[in-house]
């Protein structure tokens, strides 16, 4: 009688089972049940992680990080649905002062970090506009476009073009209706290659982009990762009569993962769909996480932050690059963000060297996890593409721990090959 009430028996979930992690959580999962810890403890090497240092980076001259926000009794209130007016001023002067646009704040729409803003771009998208998408792209962009059931298709990310496809294989309308707009989602500086779109290059994106059927959403998280510094603002010619979206966010070059603050910077009729959405859906952004932001954000210190970030990781992305050519590793690194995009030599797999790593208390990401091709579902039988390919993070580590850094990677690397060699031979 109690079975047949449902009294005993599993009760089916109302949401859905189609939400699995981002691949970088699983190689997090799978670290913890391997070392027994999670990433970040005592005694553990994250280079798997995409963050920053979030201490001063002094010895390039980088300013100090605010340690305090003062809250007032206005700042209980709830927030305004698009962002607090000295933050919006605040990003405007931001991009105005240093790449000469013309932006207002009536172009800014506040998020709690920057992927929320990349989602709500995704889900508000219309029927007919297909997403262009490169093989190889941060790992969350795949949930994104398939948990809001966005169109979407891949742009080839190969050795041979250097995994760094020509702007106009985003825009290829070969065997696309003229009813059809096209919407490139591209990272730059690039996750997880480095590669990066400056110059002439960003311009003509830019101007492609601008061109009508056509859009962009540019995630910008590492602009400052790049000597020197790259917007595609810069180069945007009509901001209110395009489909141009670009994501910015305190995570990165302001070192601030963890107050969650992000912005899309767009024409005034889509910042509008957006703020119309929050006033729903999201109900604004914490007000103390906006103030420290505004901090983050004065003229004086982001020109501070600029040179001290561009001179830490182009020094650190130099050195890890070369004890990695060293190895004997493919590095195909661009010049901009703060991660390694290295290949194995023939015979190894950057799934099998995680697991030796996480004996040590490491882990890289396996390019697998950046496939944009890959199922959903993350199919254990789906065979990527990219079985030697690994992205290494040099964003959170510490000048002085490099030695250690390359001295346990080069000993699990040379465990491997011995351990091959030794099979083949066998």
């Amino acid at each position: 009688m109690s079975e047949e009430n449902g009294v005993g028996s599993q009760v089916e979930s109302f949401l859905s089972d189609n939400c699995p992690p981002m691949g970088i959580y699983e190689t997090l999962y799978a670290f913890r049940d391997a070392f027994g810890s999670f990433m970040g403890t005592e005694g553990t090497h994250p280079w798997s992680q995409g963050f920053p240092l979030t201490t001063p980076l002094e010895e390039f001259g980088g300013p100090p990080l605010p340690d305090s926000v003062d809250v007032s009794w206005q700042d209980r209130f709830y927030p305004k649905a698009w962002g607090h007016p000295e933050l919006r001023d605040a990003i405007v002067d931001f991009y105005n002062s240093r790449y000469g646009s013309t932006i207002t704040p009536e172009n800014v729409m506040v998020f709690a970090g920057g992927r929320p803003g990349i989602y709500t771009v995704m889900a508000f998208l219309k029927e007919h506009v297909r997403v262009r998408i490169g093989s190889i792209e941060w790992p969350a962009y795949l949930d994104i476009l398939t948990q809001t059931d966005s169109e979407y298709e891949t742009v080839p990310f190969t050795k041979e073009n250097g995994f760094h496809p020509d702007n106009s294989e985003y825009f290829n309308r070969t065997g696309v209706s003229g009813a059809t707009s096209l919407m490139p989602v591209i990272s730059n500086p690039q996750n997880p290659s480095g590669q990066t779109r400056s110059g002439e290059e960003l311009r003509e994106l830019i101007r492609m982009a601008e061109q009508p059927g056509n859009g962009i959403l540019l995630d910008e998280a590492y602009e400052m990762f790049h000597s020197p510094s790259v917007s595609g603002i810069e180069f945007v010619q009509d901001l209110d009569n395009s489909n141009v979206f670009l994501s910015g966010a305190c995570t990165k070059g302001l070192q601030s993962p963890g107050i969650r603050i992000g912005w899309i910077i767009s024409s005034k009729t889509n910042i509008e769909t957006m703020s119309n959405y929050s006033s729903f859906g999201m109900g604004g952004v914490s007000h103390p996480s906006q103030h420290y932001a505004v901090k983050l954000l004065e003229p004086g210190r982001v020109k501070q932050a600029r040179k001290a970030v561009e001179q830490h990781y182009n020094w650190q992305r130099e050195r890890y690059g070369s004890a990695f050519e060293d190895m004997g590793l493919g590095v195909y690194t661009g010049n901009g963000g703060f991660y390694h995009w290295l290949e194995l030599p023939e015979g190894l797999t950057s799934a099998e060297l995680n697991k030796r790593l996480f004996k040590r208390g490491a882990a890289i990401l396996c390019a697998s996890d950046c496939d944009m091709e890959r199922p959903h579902s993350k199919d254990p039988s789906h065979q990527t593409s990219y079985p030697r390919f690994f992205r290494f993070s040099f964003g959170p580590l510490l000048p002085e721990t490099f030695d250690s850094d390359i001295r346990l990677f080069s000993e699990v690397l040379e465990e491997y090959k011995r351990d091959v060699d030794h099979s083949a031979g066998a």
